[in-house]
């Protein structure tokens, strides 16, 4: 069966890369650094749902994305989440925090408005995460 992406999914994000299980994807908000992981397969709705011999790649490539989110932000603080309550297919948010940003030291989530990316910055970022992801 092929993956589909949730279109609220595809219409917030921007495409990073295809790792061996999860596609990743840039937040359209430059508020926070947010990287969300999608495992390709159809139908998952929560981690008890991941296959087993599909459960190792996809901590592995939570942490991998983790790891090099904090690098490229020099974040304070990682925030990992599978919420799914607005957008029922499985994804985990990867979220860079600062002690300054708006939300701090609270979750992201309904404080205020996204705020584009400016010219250049989105590229930018995506440029650096694909190359150290490898693709």
């Amino acid at each position: 069966m092929p993956f589909t992406l949730h279109e609220r999914l595809a219409a917030d994000t921007l495409p990073v890369v295809d790792l061996d299980l999860c596609r990743v994807l840039l937040m359209k908000d430059r508020r926070y650094p947010w990287l969300i992981l999608v495992p390709r397969r159809e139908g998952l709705r929560d981690f008890d749902e991941v296959r087993p011999e599909d459960k190792h790649a996809f901590y592995e490539e939570i942490e991998r994305v983790s790891e090099i989110l904090r690098e490229e932000t020099a974040a304070e603080k990682m925030n990992v989440a599978a919420l799914g309550n607005m957008v029922p297919q499985l994804h985990v948010h990867i979220i860079a925090r600062f002690a300054h940003d708006a939300a701090w030291p609270g979750p992201v989530w309904g404080v205020g408005e996204a705020e584009p990316y400016g010219p250049g910055e989105a590229e930018a970022l995506l440029g650096r995460l694909r190359e150290r992801l490898g693709n």
